[in-house]
């Protein structure tokens, strides 16, 4: 009874939850928490990169002022990182801004919870601001630990498989939230790392596909605020859940509060 439920819960979320092609319909910011593994065989300070930028498109680069707050999550304990970031620049496809670099210290087994809440960012050409809170994973010594918890961000999406190796060809499935209750209708951008950051200069790294036709990749959460995309090819894939969040106005101006999580996908092998 119990795995029929579960079954019939799954087939109707994932019907609910084929993704279409908005054209032009989302902004395509994204915040990046980057590191170049997502899986650490030993113990050490991971380097990790914080920028604002289209990773689809290899577009522009957005200047990303000190986070409000940086953290991890390990064994459910929270570690300030805020003091480890140094201002850097970084170069996209069109543009330098500022970024930030910084280290997570990986020590024991288990999930690393990354958690960025940033100062909200006046983009001009919508008259709006735009706060993503974003969440991304490391993993030590294949022990799950923390992943699938909430962290208590005013919205969040929470991830129901492990998402640091997600199997190219397989699903992802997340669950928005907002103040720890989901969203039912969200607009769920979705965007492939198409040239990774390199950790050792100040630019991206050289594209590996190019942007899809038909404009920006798009879910719609279902009423329980479930979504489920299916992973075309390894690597790292941001989903961003738009204007999720409680807040709604900053500086008299509106403010798209979002829900950021990163995933790294990987090819059987």
């Amino acid at each position: 009874m119990r795995q029929t439920l579960l079954t019939a819960v799954a087939a109707s979320a994932l019907a609910a939850m084929v993704p279409f092609l908005a054209p032009g319909a989302a902004r395509a910011h994204f915040l990046l928490e980057y590191t170049t593994d997502t899986m650490i065989d030993r113990p050490g300070d991971v380097p990790v990169k914080l920028i604002f930028w289209h990773p689809m498109t290899v577009g522009h680069v957005m200047d990303l002022a000190m986070p409000e707050e940086f953290y991890m999550i390990h064994n459910g304990e929270k570690t300030d990182l805020k003091g480890s970031l140094e201002p850097v620049d970084f170069t996209g496809g069109e543009n330098t801004g500022a970024a930030f670099r910084g280290v997570v210290p990986v020590k024991r087994s288990g999930d690393y919870v990354l958690v960025t809440v940033p100062v909200p960012y006046y983009e001009e050409s919508e008259d709006i601001y735009i706060q993503q809170l974003t969440k991304a994973f490391l993993n030590r010594n294949e022990l799950p630990t923390d992943w699938m918890e909430p962290v208590g961000l005013p919205t969040e999406i929470v991830p129901l498989n492990k998402p640091y190796n997600v199997l190219a060809g397989s699903t992802f499935t997340g669950r928005v939230l907002a103040d720890g209750a989901p969203v039912a209708g969200a607009e769920i951008e979705i965007e492939y790392m198409a040239a990774e950051p390199d950790m050792e200069s100040a630019s991206a790294s050289a594209p590996v596909v190019a942007p899809p036709p038909g404009g920006a990749v798009v879910a719609v959460s279902d009423a329980n605020g479930y979504f489920t995309f299916g992973i075309p090819k390894a690597g790292y894939w941001g989903f961003a859940a738009l204007g999720t969040g409680p807040a709604t106005e900053h500086d008299g101006k509106e403010l798209s509060q979002d829900a950021v999580i990163w995933i790294r996908a990987w090819d059987l092998e």
